[in-house]
């Protein structure tokens, strides 16, 4: 027993405010009571202060690859809809900003949106084919342009805004015979000012010859080559992917360019993964969907989850050596730079998934082409995860995301 006694006075809002009630308590009975009282207190602060760390705003956004994170071929992988029932509320809104970055170059937006609807509803302006930097390219647009490639390229060059597309099939119709002495047989005069490689075409021979002969007569066909013709007319060039896509065709026009001429064949600019000028453009995407949510919080860390070491890997690595660079660089922007706007994301993660055409035992090369400088250090993901859900769960705890 304790020597000490408190005297509680409870008011009886009951009865009249002239009434009081007298409770003895001990001093272990008060402690007890206050520690009750402090212990519960300490949990609802506790409790407060763990929400209070969560962020319901997103500061990050995904860049999605689509062939072996999302679907193979045409069916989806199961764990790309677990992952999208996370990403969206009940309206079917994205909580995050989401960008699907493909290289395939042989389609419009939308027909690749709408492959994906059987994943989860989503609009052409989040995707990203290999050509969909080109729309930056405005000062291209009203002029003539040589397109090579898959699909409906007309369609595909004037969605991106050209407004003179020339396919190779145009240009056979227009010098069946690309004949230079006689010149009553010869058709009028074609000019173009650049030549765009969408993607792998079908018919190489013919593909590679024509655009040899554009590019040796400064987009004269049919006109003699001069030496003089150097540098050439400009060459911008989608997907340099070596193993799955169009790189192969590049490496034989540029080897053909130089066995004619001796000098190299320059681009204009490369996109594709994992140019830089694709992860550029797909930040941009990024911040345009924040800002139309009008989502304050900028966005600092993008998240590329993909299955090639060679594209997705390396191309996040590679922006990534970009953004940390980036304050070094403020005085030497290109014009490509100013059009897009400088980023508010200080870092690119790679994410890789094994669904697709991931294989450990799969040796980097040690070097590439002269126009696109291998580094074999960015060959190493920052996470591996087993699939897309998996990566989805690893980002929202790494950035203890907690959505409304």
């Amino acid at each position: 027993r304790s020597e000490g006694w408190f005297l509680l006075l409870l008011h009886n809002k009951r009865s009249t405010p002239s009434l009081w009630k007298c409770v003895f308590l001990t001093e272990l009975q008060v402690l007890y009571f206050l520690s009750n009282v402090c212990v519960r207190t300490i949990n609802v602060l506790l409790l407060f202060y763990s929400f209070s760390q969560l962020n319901v705003l997103p500061s990050f956004g995904f860049l999605f690859d689509i062939d072996g994170v999302l679907v193979r071929g045409r069916t989806p992988i199961p764990a790309a809809k677990t992952a999208f029932q996370k990403l969206v509320n009940s309206q079917g809104q994205f909580l995050v900003p989401v960008v699907f970055v493909t290289n395939a170059g042989d389609c419009l937006r939308q027909k690749k949106a709408d492959q994906l609807s059987h994943i989860l509803g989503i609009s052409q302006d989040q995707v990203m084919m290999s050509h969909s930097p080109l729309r930056m390219f405005k000062r291209y647009h009203p002029k003539c342009v040589l397109v090579s490639g898959q699909g409906p390229l007309l369609d595909i060059a004037q969605d991106l805004g050209f407004s003179q597309p020339v396919t190779i099939e145009m240009l056979r119709a227009k010098y069946p015979l690309l004949d230079v002495v006689d010149h009553d047989r010869a058709p009028g005069v074609l000019v173009s000012l650049s030549v765009i490689l969408f993607g792998e075409p079908v018919r190489w021979e013919t593909n590679l010859q024509l655009i040899i002969d554009v590019l040796l007569t400064s987009g004269y066909p049919g006109n003699p080559y001069h030496h003089e013709n150097y540098p050439h007319i400009p060459v911008l060039a989608c997907n340099m992917d070596l193993m799955f896509g169009h790189g192969t065709f590049m490496v034989c026009l540029e080897n053909i360019y130089k066995k004619i001429t001796g000098k190299d064949l320059k681009y204009e600019a490369l996109m594709g993964k994992p140019s830089e000028l694709t992860y550029q453009y797909a930040d941009y995407l990024i911040r345009a969907q924040a800002a139309e949510r009008q989502w304050k919080q900028p966005i600092r860390t993008l998240y590329a989850v993909g299955d090639n070491l060679m594209t997705d890997v390396y191309g996040a690595n590679l922006y990534n050596r970009y953004l940390e660079e980036k304050n070094s660089r403020k005085d030497s922007k290109t014009w490509i730079q100013n059009e897009l706007a400088s980023s508010a994301a200080t870092h690119c993660r790679s994410v890789l998934v094994c669904t697709g055409v991931y294989n450990p035992h799969t040796e980097v090369p040690l070097d590439t082409k002269e126009n696109f400088r291998f580094d074999p250090a960015l060959v190493e993901p920052d996470h591996v995860v087993p699939d897309v859900n998996a990566a989805v769960d690893l980002i929202f705890q790494l950035e203890n995301f907690a959505p409304n």
